[in-house]
Formats: structure tokens, sequence, C-alpha cells
């Protein structure tokens, strides 16, 4: 396939970006699961696949409990067909994470792609793209300006050690990284985009694993003890550890309820995805603090049983080699994510860049009226 011939170059700045407003603390919503203008009211149901995507493009499934490759598309092309774009809303929900190879697109529209997913997959009205808390360190400009778009964020080796102290990025495994993008906000994410723009010829893997299939490894009576809980999510180590000329973006980020430059939130343990109307484990990872209403050590416990029930279990994973310009799309709701950091980072190097866009999702609930996957694709006599 030819390389992309269309897709800007990127510009890179490690510029400061100058706060629009410091506010301190958490959010006024951050001991809440059920407030705010973001929650979504009077779900009626998964959603259903018209079949126009599937009709028009090639695709292949890469595991059976998670991952699907359309080898062909170009995610340009269907930008503006909304029932093709709702219906690969809905796939990506379905199979967790979705991989393109090549991509010819721009910024531009690599952020309406984000956006547009989560609209048409019935996000709240309020809810638009993330800005990441530390936006302020650098990353990609605007184009036609010399200001940082804090709507995009830069994955990138260069900018975590020139702006994280060690101890936030020695992980000696890759394994204690697995993480759902921001869910120390009120409103975490639905959907992110990535695409890697620079990557070493080898090393740089990133790893998936389906929130339903663990929830589906569970026994009954543990299932349905966890959809009684909740827990508590934050992530103070991008405050300690963030330079103080940078500090963290404590306006709004993404939905009303986002702000404060204090990250924390409460969320349920089992969240059920609005997409396909099932169940996942949403308490694990980087992110992911305590189980409220459990004693320390008895919370300890339970975390280091679910995270080694899912480290564990290569069945409910999937795991992508990078080339230059792939682009993987997943669903935060119900899928768990870690990248590699196996490749050499010094002089002479390629440092491995990728753009991010996050689009915000709806306040994580949980529903009775939700089934597990394996329940659901049983009585559809469905494999995937």
């Amino acid at each position: 396939m030819a390389p992309p011939t269309t897709a800007p170059v990127y510009q890179l700045t490690d510029k400061a970006l100058s706060p629009k407003e410091i506010i301190k603390g958490p959010s006024t919503y951050a001991n809440t699961i059920n407030e705010g203008p973001s929650v979504l009211k009077n779900w009626s149901g998964p959603l259903k696949v018209s079949g126009a995507l599937d009709t028009a493009y090639k695709f292949k499934e890469i595991t059976p409990a998670i991952g699907r490759e359309y080898p062909d598309l170009q995610l340009k092309d269907v930008l503006e067909n909304e029932e093709q774009l709702r219906d690969l809303a809905i796939t990506i929900s379905r199979r967790g994470v979705v991989f393109f190879r090549n991509q010819d697109i721009t910024i531009a529209q690599q952020k309406k792609l984000a956006d547009q997913l989560g609209k048409l997959a019935g996000k709240p009205e309020t809810s638009g793209l993330h800005i990441h808390p530390v936006a302020p360190a650098g990353g990609f400009l605007k184009e036609g300006s010399d200001e940082i778009d804090e709507e995009v964020s830069i994955i990138t080796s260069k900018i975590n050690n020139d702006v994280y102290n060690n101890a936030r990025i020695a992980f000696r495994k890759s394994s204690e990284k697995y993480h759902t993008d921001v869910n120390f906000e009120p409103v975490p994410a639905d959907y992110t985009t990535l695409r890697i723009i620079e990557t070493p010829d080898h090393g740089g893997d990133t790893l998936w694993a389906s929130g339903y299939s663990l929830y589906d490894k569970l026994s009954p009576s543990l299932r349905a003890y966890l959809e009684t809980l909740v827990g508590t999510y934050s992530q103070p180590t991008f405050k300690d550890s963030t330079k103080g000329e940078h500090g963290i973006y404590s306006a709004k980020r993404g939905a009303p309820e986002n702000f404060g430059d204090e990250l924390i939130a409460k969320h349920p343990v089992v969240r059920t995805n609005p997409v396909t109307g099932w169940k996942s484990i949403f308490s694990l990872g980087t992110h992911f603090t305590s189980f409220d209403g459990l004693t320390e050590d008895e919370s300890t416990l339970l975390k280091t049983y679910i995270h080694n029930l899912l480290v564990s279990s290569h069945d409910i994973q999937v795991r992508f080699k990078w080339n230059k310009n792939d682009m993987a799309i997943w669903d935060n709701r119900s899928v768990f994510h870690t990248a590699t950091n196996d490749y050499p980072i010094g002089a002479g190097t390629v440092v491995r860049t990728g753009v991010r866009t996050v689009s915000v999702g709806e306040r994580p609930f949980f529903s009775e009226k939700s089934k597990s996957r394996e329940e659901d694709l049983y009585e559809n006599k469905l494999l995937v």
C-alpha cells in the first residue's frame, strides 16, 4: 500500500501552554456517581449495526475475545458517512479495539473522527474531546498557529523524559501499566484514536485486554458482589511529577464535570457499556485506587486478584505491532491497554511518536438490564 500523501508535517513544541484558569482542588462532582449534565438518562438498550460498513469493506477478527482489522479502509473515506461511521463506533465497542493500516489522515480529521464516533454512539451533547491534564507540557501545534492544540495528545518518549521525573516512567513491568484512559475524571473517555507516526523498527507494541471477558471469567458470586461496589479512581502522579512551570490543566477537560487540579473520581466497579449493553470490569489499572467500603487489606487483595487474572489471561488480550501511520481505535469503557517500553531511547534512535485524540463519553453507570458478553453471544448464537 502506498504511503499517505496528504497528511501534514506534524509540528511539535515543548512550549508551555498558558492556563486559561487555575482551579484548585477536585471537581465538585468527584465524590458523586449519578450527578451532572453528563449522566446518560433513559438508557434504552444496545445499538445495532446497519451493515453499511461491513458490506463495503473487508475485515478480519484478530482473536475471538478482542480485536478486528480493516486492512483496506481509509478512515477519511468514511468520515462524512454517518451510517458507516455509526456502524464503526458500534463495532469498536463490540470488538474492543479495531486496527487500520497506513492511514492518510490529518490531525483535524482525526479530531473529528473521535468526536463523531462518540456522538453517533449516543454520548451526551455536553461531551467533547478530552484535554489531557498535562497538555501544558507541549504537543502538536494548531494548524497555521504557534499555539498548542490542547485537544490532541502527543504520545512520545521525548516529552515523557522531559516532563516527568524518573518515578513517573520507571515501570519495571509493562503489565503494571494496564489502564483505561482518563478514568480519574468524573466523565472519562469513550473512544480513543491513536496513530503512530514514528516508530522503531522493532519493539513498542501495544496490548489491549477485554474488560467484558475479564468479567466473564469471574464466578457468578464474585460478579454479583462487584456489581454492588463503587471504586475510587485517581492520578496524583500527574500533578506531583510535572514540572512547576507547566502544572495541571485545571479548566474544563471535555465535559462540564471534568475540572480541578486534583484528579480523582468515583465510578461503579462493574460498568455497563451503553453501546453493547454488556457488563465490563472497570476497576483496574494505574488510575484505579481502591474499592470503597473495604479495608485497605481487603481492597489490595481484590485489586491484586483482578489484575493478576487479566495479565495471566492471554486469551482475552490482543497484541499489535505498529507500522508507521497505523491507527488503533478502542472503547475505554470496556478495554484496558498498555504500551511495551522495550525499545532504546537516546541519541541516534527513533523517537516513538503518536497522535492521540480522546472522546469524552458519559458518566459511568451500571444497569441491571445489561448482560455479560458471553451470555448475549450465546443467546444470539454469535461467535463474536
